[in-house]
């Protein structure tokens, strides 16, 4: 484990701190100048960094701004005075993860501290999930059997229709299927073409397609190539084909019949190479029932279906997709990458995104430019998110809010029905707490979590408090200091 560095000229401080996070079972590492821990940076890096902000020989402003060049991702806690408001504003400003007021509270600086630590192990498990993110994210069962479909028909040429809602991710699926064909980047390198049929005017969307001659119509000047001939020998990919003309449905049904095609005003046949990908929202077999689709070119595209899941379907995958978007989204500003608090991600997990990853890499960017620290809280989030309930949540009998009795708060929240549990529980009240207009539900379920956990803990120690704190992990002072706030004391 990396060490906590603590940078002040007042021994004092140092050894305070020192002594505190060494009974926590934190490594420390203490420097009575900015001189000798910008030498040790060399050699060495810390978990966390604690500077004081005026030090002989370099400010603690100045050595955030050293440490951050070299160190960007480290969460460096700034020790300031009470008054000293331009330097707390500095310190944010120059990126620290907090400020710690001096004099200090002894207990909350080893908690803080604590959260600076637990940050900077995240951190470094999202680098390394970033580091490996693929062309596609997803981790839950339906997704995988979406590649698993892409791995069969990596060495086919077969049509595929690819169905689900908009904003799911089709093109991405359609553009791996190519890559990983014979006709992608892993064989003869075939162009991938794709076009919205939903997008075009129906009177431009047959030149779209195949192409037309020099005077074919008014504003012809020149011959055309259509997205056919553009993707001879690779891919051409059909969105939205559920909303393709019916005069356009029968031209394309005979280039799948038979592998040829004419350009508008042309007389000579051109031959056809290319996969045909097609995608849609819509349920074409109601479609074929309505009249509005051909049932013979519907069954010519229908030879394998990929049905990709809604977001809401992959709750499991929101998390990664975020950070990948907040990333991507950073590298595009040039900025420094947002990060979600559990509150936020939890939030995000929560809602239904009727517009789907889309949507999500949409939020991600309005985050990247609108949050206004670095760690996003659910307060920051969009209204559009904050308006719609926990998905998970629905209404059960109440429970007391604010200073609920000891025999309510000790009651285990993995009480949930059968097959459910304490998440979905706690979800349940919070939903209903919500509806009711309640006031602080952060603050109340927050009270009831954490009574909750120190009471079993002192249960399942007899009492004894050291005890029970180290089996929570936290610090004896920390229980303490809880117990004597949510009025644990018998």
């Amino acid at each position: 484990m990396k060490s906590i560095w603590i940078v002040d000229d007042d021994h004092s401080i140092r050894f305070v701190l020192e002594k505190a996070l060494s009974r926590e079972g934190l490594p420390v590492r203490a420097f009575s100048n900015a001189r000798d821990l910008l030498a040790a940076l060399d050699e060495d890096s810390p978990q966390v960094l604690v500077s004081d902000i005026r030090m002989p020989g370099g400010s603690g402003l100045d050595l955030l701004a050293k440490v951050k060049a070299r160190l960007p991702q480290l969460p460096v806690i700034i020790m300031t005075a009470y008054s000293d408001l331009d330097s707390a504003v500095s310190a944010f400003q120059g990126g620290a993860f907090e400020y710690l007021p001096k004099p200090f509270d002894l207990s909350r600086a080893v908690e803080l501290i604590r959260r600076a630590q637990e940050e900077s192990l995240r951190e470094a498990v999202d680098q390394d999930t970033a580091a490996q993110v693929p062309e596609m994210l997803g981790q839950a069962p339906a997704m995988q059997d979406v590649f698993r479909a892409i791995g069969r028909l990596s060495q086919s040429n077969v049509t595929v229709l690819i169905t689900g809602e908009s904003g799911s991710g089709k093109e991405l699926v359609a553009r791996a299927l190519h890559k990983h064909s014979p006709r992608g980047e892993a064989g003869s390198n075939g162009p991938f073409v794709a076009i919205n049929t939903a997008a075009i005017p129906k009177d431009l969307l047959e030149s779209e397609l195949f192409g037309h001659e020099r005077g074919a119509f008014t504003g012809a000047q020149a011959t055309r190539r259509g997205r056919f001939e553009q993707a001879e020998g690779g891919t051409l990919f059909l969105d939205e084909i559920g909303d393709m003309p019916l005069d356009l449905q029968t031209r394309l049904l005979r280039v799948l019949s038979d592998g040829q095609y004419y350009r508008v005003g042309g007389h000579s046949p051109l031959r056809s190479n290319v996969r045909v990908i097609a995608a849609t929202h819509q349920n074409l077999e109601e479609r074929v029932r309505q009249g509005a689709f051909r049932e013979d070119l519907f069954h010519r595209l229908n030879v394998i279906r990929l049905r990709l899941p809604p977001l809401r379907e992959r709750r499991e995958d929101i998390p990664v997709l975020a950070r990948y978007f907040l990333q991507r989204s950073a590298t595009e500003l040039g900025v420094e990458a947002k990060r979600l608090s559990e509150a936020a991600l939890a939030r995000l997990v929560s809602f239904d995104f009727p517009g789907n990853v889309r949507q999500l890499e949409n939020i991600c960017h309005w985050l990247s430019v609108m949050a206004p620290t670095q760690v996003v809280e659910a307060k920051d989030l969009p209204q559009e998110l904050l308006a719609q309930p926990l998905a998970a949540a629905e209404v059960s009998p109440p429970l007391p809010l604010g200073a609920a009795p000891l025999a309510a708060l000790s009651q285990p929240m993995a009480s949930a029905p059968a097959g459910e549990g304490w998440v979905q529980e706690m979800a349940r009240e919070a939903r209903r707490l919500l509806q009711a207009g309640e006031p602080d539900v952060w603050e109340a379920l927050t009270r009831r979590f954490e009574a909750s956990l120190i009471l079993t803990a002192l249960d399942v120690t007899r009492g004894r408090r050291i005890e029970a704190a180290q089996k929570l992990g936290i610090g004896r002072n920390t229980i303490t200091r809880k117990i004597q706030e949510l009025g644990l004391d018998p």
